[in-house]
């Protein structure tokens, strides 16, 4: 009798956290363990290597795209079908930017030639494009309230 009263008692325990969690207005999307920029990286040349995918708040803005271990967080993703994705989770509200690098031989960093010119492919949130050098911060920026932020980013290659 007593081990039926316990079950019961979960039963109505896991019922008034349902019921409370509907009733506070809060979706798993506002829970802030479901906070999460999706970031799906298309225009790959081949599925060779990973990609890199780094995120950069307002106040790593300087550090944008170049130092990498600067960013808020950074994730290597498997490359399928020539796309890939990254999902920054347990991201707070704020200003941010991400940079991706299609890393072909895996060594962990973007390859450049004698000049700096990246000799693998490379993109950033808002499709944003440098001049005479990679985007700026402001270029590739954008505001994140919360819950679930889809991007979509394009590689290019130089």
């Amino acid at each position: 009798m007593k081990r039926m009263f316990a079950s019961w008692k979960a039963i109505g325990l896991g019922v008034a956290l349902v019921a409370g969690y509907g009733v506070s207005g809060q979706t798993p999307e506002s829970v802030p363990g479901h906070n999460v920029i999706h970031v799906e990286i298309s225009g790959l040349r081949s599925g060779k290597g990973q990609m890199l995918c780094a995120l950069y708040s307002s106040a790593q803005a300087e550090a944008f795209p170049k130092k990498a271990d600067k960013a808020v967080a950074r994730l290597t993703a498997k490359i399928a079908e020539r796309q890939a994705v990254c999902d920054f989770t347990g991201v707070a509200p704020g200003t941010y930017a991400v940079s991706v690098v299609h890393d072909e031989n895996s060594n962990g960093k973007l390859d450049t030639n004698f000049i700096g010119m990246p000799r693998e492919g490379v993109g950033a949130s808002n499709d944003a494009k440098g001049h005479m050098g990679p985007p700026k911060f402001s270029a590739a920026s954008f505001r994140y309230e919360g819950g679930r932020m889809d991007l979509m980013i394009r590689v290019k290659y130089l």
